[in-house]
């Protein structure tokens, strides 16, 4: 995987060394010799990832980093520290400041494009999310980017997988002064509860003692609920070449024992603040598509999503010389309604009347919004004798049963008019059949309201 490398360092041999090596992998590289510059270049958009160097003159690294995570235009670039400073003391003031991940001089090459190629990984699939929370409509929405930047990543629930009673207790100590910790030394059973439970995370030990822990890894990854979780492996020292191989299976982020408990808590929320920015754009996306498509009040299918299915079914019906009966309905009188007992309670007759309609419609069936007190019903493979039993039935269930209103202090009686379009053999666009249907519903207007008028084929 290729992407744009931003390489942040004061010293021009230290850039050419890095850019070099990147090249070499078919790395696009960038190059900045100061904060500001780093800090433009970012806000442009021009890189994937950033390498950053933290002994800088005026603006240091920390500085750089804790500018670009705090702002929403620049808070999912991935950045990785590259210092020559290998105290977990530096590490934690690295972390706090937001940066992802780090690499110590002199860096190693193995470790450095690893770390490059799962970060740049990562950064695409928040590209991804983040295009479709920008493209998606935001009426009445805070702005995606700025509300998924601002997670704090506290309060998280972890689950620790690691045999090693004593390890496990000692991190499950330093974590739990801001997160929900559990521990789980049966991989067989981690792996379930990982899928079944809402985890914000895992931390998994490289060493257990009678599973592969990289298949415990991969297993995750491989499963739906799982494939996006965060996950962090221990390892000893000596065990680079499974920690790079954890890196490549798509662990997030590791840590050789001994722990240091700062790092494992700054590298935690890290992790879970990531993770939460992603979560808050996809739950951003969903909403916005549910807003193009369903009628907030009464939870029905809208207007707009009725018009993209019609034309469909109605070729399906054409071709299979199915019939296809259109409904439309009018709550009557309704601005009297609204007029007489305020327009909660209209809103309480639109919500009922929908809840009326769904529990007495096939699953096939279409049921829509289609503006203000009218509703449509689409049914497809009815013909017109089954439609207009179907419609009378309707129509029946609003006159029958007064509406509550007013939360449960009112009742009032409620009726609707129906009109009925049937395409039956031939030839018709949808335009055409709801033009019929609405033509019927006007009849039965015209005739007193409360009827079932089927229009003439």
């Amino acid at each position: 995987m290729t992407a744009r490398v931003l390489v942040v360092d004061d010293l021009f041999p230290n850039i050419k060394l890095l850019e070099t090596r990147l090249t070499a992998e078919y790395f696009d590289v960038l190059s900045a010799m100061n904060g500001m510059q780093a800090i433009e270049i970012c806000e442009s958009g021009a890189c994937d990832l950033v390498l950053l160097d933290v002994m800088m003159p005026g603006m240091d690294g920390f500085e750089v980093c804790r500018r670009l995570k705090s702002s929403p235009t620049t808070a999912h670039l991935p950045v990785v520290m590259v210092t020559a400073l290998d105290q977990p003391a530096d590490r934690l003031k690295g972390l706090e400041a937001g940066a992802d991940d780090f690499l110590t001089k002199p860096v190693n090459d193995v470790a450095l494009l690893t770390r490059v190629r799962s970060l740049a990984r990562l950064k695409t699939l928040t590209d991804e999310l983040r295009a479709r929370a920008l493209a998606s409509p935001q009426i009445g929405q805070v702005d995606p980017l700025a509300a998924a930047a601002a997670e704090d990543g506290l309060n998280g629930r972890v689950l620790i997988i690691d045999d090693r009673a004593n390890s496990a207790d000692r991190m499950q100590a330093a974590l739990s002064m801001v997160h929900t910790v559990e521990i789980e030394t049966n991989p067989q059973v981690a792996i379930m509860r990982m899928a079944e439970e809402n985890f914000d995370m895992a931390i998994v030990s490289l060493g257990l003692a009678n599973f592969d822990a990289l298949r415990l890894c991969s297993q995750m990854r491989s499963l739906e609920r799982t494939r996006n979780t965060p996950i962090l492996v221990l390892s000893d020292l000596d065990d680079e070449k499974r920690v790079l191989r954890a890196l490549d299976l798509g662990v997030n982020d590791y840590l050789a024992r001994p722990v240091d408990r700062n790092e494992l808590v700054a590298r935690v929320r890290t992790q879970i603040r990531r993770k939460r920015y992603a979560d808050k754009l996809r739950q951003n996306v969903q909403s916005s598509m549910e807003m193009a498509i369903f009628d907030p009040l009464t939870k029905l299918h809208n207007r707009r999503y009725l018009t993209s299915q019609l034309a469909s079914m109605i070729n399906d019906g054409l071709m299979r010389g199915a019939p296809i009966s259109f409904v439309i309905l009018d709550v009557d009188f309704f601005k009297k309604v609204n007029d007489t007992y305020g327009h909660d309670a209209g809103d309480e007759v639109l919500v009922e009347t929908a809840a009326r309609l769904r529990r007495r419609i096939r699953g096939i069936d279409i049921l829509a919004r289609f503006g203000g007190e009218e509703f449509v019903i689409v049914m497809p493979e009815t013909d017109r004798f089954a439609a207009t039993r179907v419609a009378e039935r309707l129509r029946q269930c609003i006159e029958s049963e007064p509406f509550t209103i007013h939360k449960g202090a009112r009742q009032i009686s409620v009726t609707a008019s129906f009109g009925l379009a049937v395409m039956d053999g031939r030839m018709e666009t949808a335009d055409g059949l709801a033009k019929r249907a609405d033509e019927a519903l006007y009849e039965a207007k015209r005739q007193g309201r409360n009827r079932v008028i089927l229009a003439a084929a």
